[in-house]
């Protein structure tokens, strides 16, 4: 099994296995860096996009996931939206987009002046979010709307799409 929790994703290159989307995205970008965008850095800029990579993961995904299941996923199978766990996660969001709008106001994206693989981990829940009545808390954030706008009209974020 390439993933032995039987989820995806899983990665393959040659006989070396990855899962885990946070461990895949780092390998691939360590190993084509000269491919592309250069999504790390070295010394304490890697401290700080590694702190970044944190923060999204157990601060923004899971708040945004709570959130694309309520609005996007329970509709499309039937479901009723929870109003009050959407009013929560809502408000949950909103701290971690506090914190989001000050360090985007010290620089122009998440962990550098460039963009990484903190910018790149979020695409995916804004994009959902951006179809739901939350975008209003993307929107009421200078720094974090003009990120927004930046990382999802992205070439490949648009290819994607």
């Amino acid at each position: 099994f390439l993933q032995p929790f039987g989820k995806v994703p899983a990665f393959e290159d040659g006989d070396f296995k990855l899962f885990e989307s946070r461990a895949i995205t780092q390998y691939i970008a360590h190993n084509f860096a000269d491919k592309g965008n250069n999504l790390l850095s070295a010394g304490k800029d890697m401290a700080i996009i590694a702190m970044g990579i944190e923060i999204e993961s157990h601060e923004f995904e899971p708040v945004g996931s709570k959130l694309v299941w309520e609005q996007v996923l329970k509709p499309l199978y039937g479901m009723t939206t929870d109003k009050a766990v959407v009013e929560e996660e809502e408000a949950k969001l909103a701290k971690v987009l506090d914190v989001y709008e000050h360090r985007l106001g010290e620089s122009k994206y998440l962990a550098a002046d460039h963009f990484t693989l903190v910018d790149l981990h979020t695409i995916p829940v804004i994009q959902y979010l951006l179809g739901t009545p939350s975008k209003k808390l993307f929107d009421e954030r200078t720094h974090v709307s003009a990120w927004v706008a930046d990382i999802t009209s992205r070439p490949s974020a648009q290819k994607v799409l």
